[in-house]
């Protein structure tokens, strides 16, 4: 395995749209003061150039702090800014094929919708799990249904692959996901809309604490 199981425990997802008016890369420092342990850059609507500039700013300001970056989707930009690693959902490039272009001390995390497809192959072949939704959110227009806690429990009787379980968490529904076995959390609007990202940051790390 590519990754330690400790840099898993509060991975903040990206949403610039949620970021209003604050540069993102002011957020993802004030999460990182709070506790945060990996970073995915999420660029849904920004072109080529702009994610890879952001890319590039974001690692060379997490390096030195030892905190992860991972690039959601886009190995090309993975690749020129020399991530830490990807995450790649179940339509994107297969989890066996990212590690061939990324060799194998790369982190590949692969996105879990349905307990079921921890029995996959490209589950087998990732790093890590993101399960999820568990909870109803809005970041994600076309996310799946809510897996619940049920459900994140499922998958995770199913694999014995850490997982980050994701989807509409607070500090405090998260308690449940931790006490069954989830190896971390992976955060969007409860911290980057915070007021106070830090802090925010501060509630969800202190779940492992």
């Amino acid at each position: 395995m590519a990754v330690e199981v400790a840099a898993l425990r509060l991975c903040l997802v990206t949403d610039r749209r949620l970021a209003g008016v604050r540069p993102l890369a002011e957020i993802v420092a004030a999460a990182a003061r709070g506790g945060a342990t990996m970073v995915q850059l999420r660029e849904k609507e920004a072109t080529t150039r702009a994610f890879l500039e952001e890319a590039r700013a974001l690692k060379a300001m997490l390096a030195p702090l030892g905190v992860k970056f991972l690039v959601n989707d886009r190995l090309d930009i993975a690749l020129a800014v020399d991530a830490d690693g990807l995450h790649v959902g179940q339509d994107d490039l297969p989890v066996d094929e990212a590690r061939r272009l990324l060799g194998p001390d790369k982190i590949i995390g692969l996105s879990i919708t349905e307990p079921e497809q921890a029995l996959r192959p490209d589950a087998a072949a990732a790093d890590y799990l993101g399960v999820g939704p568990v909870y109803a959110q809005q970041t994600k227009g076309d996310a799946s249904a809510p897996l619940g806690v049920e459900g994140f429990c499922r998958a995770r009787r199913l694999a014995a692959k850490p997982m980050l379980a994701i989807g509409g968490l607070t500090p405090e529904n998260s308690a449940p996901l931790v006490a069954a076995g989830a190896a971390g959390v992976a955060v969007v609007s409860a911290i980057v809309a915070a007021s106070d990202p830090e802090t925010a940051a501060r509630r969800f790390a202190a779940l492992f604490q």
